[in-house]
């Protein structure tokens, strides 16, 4: 459970933190940071995620996931619609 302080404002959290929120292993939040998805500060020997990074990074996969979600919605546009009607072809 995430605890806080007041008056810290919960500025920082651990990994542990974002790993309850984003509902996944605490590895897996560790393996963010380590790769630089999430950045991070290092206090002591403990990861610390900034509510606002953490915040930004989830909305950066909503819209990694609305933008995959039109492309597979979006029709192929054919070789005629992107040439404006016109297909050239070698040797014509």
């Amino acid at each position: 459970m995430i605890s806080h302080s007041a008056g810290d404002a919960a500025r920082f959290l651990t990994t542990a933190d974002c790993a309850e929120i984003l509902n996944v292993e605490v590895a897996d939040v560790s393996a963010l940071v380590e790769t630089g998805e999430l950045p991070a500060i290092k206090v002591g020997a403990q990861w610390r995620i900034e509510r606002e990074v953490l915040e930004s990074y989830i909305a950066s996969l909503y819209e990694e996931q609305r933008r995959h979600a039109l492309w597979e919605q979006s029709d192929y546009a054919s070789l005629a619609e992107l040439s404006g009607g016109t297909i050239i072809r070698p040797g014509d």
